[in-house]
């Protein structure tokens, strides 16, 4: 899956024209996240696919966090070139959840709590995100990286994701067994089958994605 957005920004961010509205009343974000974001941030992080996000910017803008991390959430692979958004990551829809497990605790706390500028090649450095480059290269690139996972076998992938989503909170023992019943799984595709036969044959394979 490959996520982009329209011009110059990848997410322009929340409209807020109805956030400041006296006759309203003060707003019930509870009930925005808990209805819209939340839903989001689940059903990308269960996704099987890769995720690879293109977001155009400039390598000395500060990165918007909030975006890198919600396409972490969603088990990205690769993500291209963030951009400027909004300076202070904000505590929904994941964030710190998912920040200090990319950053460490430490600078988890100043992103959030300072909202300090962060280039792309510093989010890159830290691992926030998988590669920053030039903006002539930005669609090429993040095409290229699409067109590759498709060529691959997908249902390997998927398990390469779930085992990386558990690996947090699983012990050694149980990483281990959740490693063994996945591959156990992985030799049973066809695409294990057709790897094996290239590699012996010495010719490029051919996936097919089928279960």
């Amino acid at each position: 899956m490959l996520l982009t957005g329209a011009g110059k920004g990848f997410c322009a961010g929340q409209d807020l024209g109805d956030r400041v509205n006296p006759d309203f009343g003060p707003p019930d974000l509870a009930d925005t996240i808990g209805r819209l974001y939340n839903p989001l941030v689940r059903q990308m992080k269960a996704l099987p696919m890769p995720i690879v996000r293109r977001q155009r910017g400039r390598r000395q803008r500060q990165c918007q966090h909030r975006a890198g991390l919600r396409h972490r959430a969603g088990g990205a692979v690769g993500e291209v070139h963030p951009g400027l958004c909004q300076n202070r990551p904000s505590a929904d829809s994941g964030g710190t959840y998912f920040l200090p497990r990319l950053v460490g605790d430490a600078r988890a706390r100043g992103l959030a709590l300072l909202g300090e500028p962060l280039t792309a090649d510093k989010a890159e450095d830290w691992g926030m995100i998988w590669k920053a480059v030039d903006d002539d290269r930005l669609q090429a690139e993040a095409h290229a990286l699409a067109g590759h996972f498709a060529t691959q076998p997908t249902i390997g992938l998927s398990y390469i994701k779930q085992a990386l989503a558990a690996s947090h909170d699983n012990s050694l023992d149980g990483q281990l067994e959740l490693e063994r019943e996945l591959q156990g799984k992985a030799g049973r595709t066809p695409d294990y089958a057709e790897g094996a036969r290239a590699f012996m044959e010495k010719r490029k394979p051919r996936f097919t994605g089928r279960a």
